[in-house]
């Protein structure tokens, strides 16, 4: 009995390998706007797809500094993912109006390189991220008060972000826009 319960499971491990290694990840994976992060796999028959001929707004709140602060913020490849997983529904990308605040903790992240290596020893990782965000239609916003608490100057911002008067004015205001909040 044992035996062919072991048989059974080696013959479908077997299979799995067999077909996943006839599906490569670069047939699985989508990256439609935001080439080099936020992977999307879009499954046939899913619900809550959005509408392609609708416009989608969204504020993301970004308080978290990451795991390590020499890797590329999470926080900002979940919205690279989140962009990539509208465009890959076939929303088009002038449809998305969504927005980043980036405050607490991940205010570093908002640092230009200069600044960043001196103050970390080593580049900001995500100097390439933010701005293929940007490109995308993403607005980057950090907020000054947080700026401010953490001994910044606007000069030392990264020039694809603009520099928000607070995250509580920014969070109202979008809010009042009809954005609906991400918390990162």
């Amino acid at each position: 009995m044992l035996n062919s319960i072991f048989y059974k499971r080696i013959i479908l491990l077997i299979f799995a390998i067999f077909v996943y290694s006839n599906t490569s990840a670069a047939d699985f994976w989508q990256y439609p706007v935001i080439h080099a992060y936020g992977p999307v796999h879009v499954w046939p028959d899913v619900v809550n797809k959005p509408n392609p001929a609708k416009s989608y707004k969204a504020i993301f709140d970004l308080t978290e500094k990451g795991s390590d602060i020499s890797k590329i913020n999470e926080g900002l490849v979940h919205i690279a993912r989140a962009v990539n997983t509208f465009v890959a529904a076939g929303v088009p990308l002038a449809n998305l109006k969504f927005a980043i605040i980036i405050h607490g903790k991940a205010t570093p992240i908002a640092l230009d390189n200069k600044t960043f290596l001196e103050k970390f020893k080593h580049d900001n990782p995500n100097m390439q991220i933010i701005e293929d965000l940007k490109k995308s239609g993403v607005e980057v916003l950090v907020c000054g008060n947080a700026l401010a608490d953490m001994h910044f100057k606007p000069e030392e911002v990264n020039k694809d972000i603009k520099v928000a008067l607070s995250t509580l004015t920014t969070l109202v205001i979008k809010q009042n826009d009809g954005y609906a909040l991400m918390r990162m």
